[in-house]
């Protein structure tokens, strides 16, 4: 079964330190329905793109590294890895039956009853909440929050472990009245294990002028240390665990 799905992705890293608990295979998935204005991986977003691979034939290469990954795992990347919910569930799958913890990192940004079947094959998500409000969620990325919101719910329901993450931008996200509503929302949910403040950088505009898109954050200045550091009492003041 396994052999004849296939998916299609941009790049493996075999030993990934910021993409879940320990050291991590990395699977970058091809496709991503989200144009988010700080995305530093543009050349993930076309779906045709990359390289076709089977479910099979990826885990044989990851199985490579078993031995480096064993107390870390395995983690779907993207791109968006929800957009291809067979194949991710089935890597998923035969990752977790040879012994590898797995996690998804994911926007969130596709229906619940599309991506339940690989939330339901995944250890842990990492989830990306773009923006506490839909509406400026939309103007970020194109698409508002609602998708994302429902996932973190189901989650809860299940009991899966979830580590959120949310990118600080200046004068979009990196908001003290936007964090304390974000923090408060957050601190309802058992599952959430972990924050990850991100925040935000320009080390991927240079691929947004290879593609020939506008960046249109080129002004937009990087966060103090001093803003991160006020971002990030913001969501320890709400009882929740930063990620370091």
């Amino acid at each position: 079964m396994a052999e004849s799905i296939t998916g299609r992705i941009h790049s493996l890293e075999s030993f990934g330190a910021v993409d879940g608990p320990g050291v991590r295979f990395v699977v970058f998935m091809q496709g991503c329905p989200l144009r988010c204005r700080f995305c530093h991986n543009p050349d993930t977003w076309a779906t045709r793109d990359g390289e076709e691979i089977s479910a099979a034939a990826l885990v044989q290469k990851i199985l490579g590294y078993k031995n480096f990954i064993k107390k870390g795992g395995v983690t779907l990347s993207g791109g968006e890895p929800l957009l291809q919910p067979a194949f991710a569930a089935e890597v998923l799958r035969l990752c977790r039956e040879n012994g590898l913890h797995t996690a998804v990192d994911t926007s969130g940004c596709i229906p619940l009853k599309t991506a339940k079947p690989v939330i339901d094959a995944a250890d842990m998500l990492l989830l990306d909440i773009k923006d506490i409000d839909t509406e400026d969620a939309k103007n970020l990325t194109g698409r508002g929050n609602e998708d994302a919101l429902e996932i973190l719910r189901y989650c809860e329901q299940i009991g899966r472990r979830v580590w959120i993450r949310h990118v600080l931008l200046p004068g979009y996200t990196l908001q003290a009245e936007k964090l304390e509503r974000l923090a408060a929302f957050l601190s309802g949910f058992t599952c959430i294990e972990k924050v990850e403040l991100l925040p935000f950088h320009k080390m991927g505009e240079y691929k947004w002028e290879e593609l020939g898109e506008a960046y249109t954050l080129a002004d937009t200045p990087v966060p103090t240390l001093e803003e991160v550091e006020a971002a990030r009492e913001i969501i320890r003041r709400h009882g929740l665990s930063l990620h370091q």
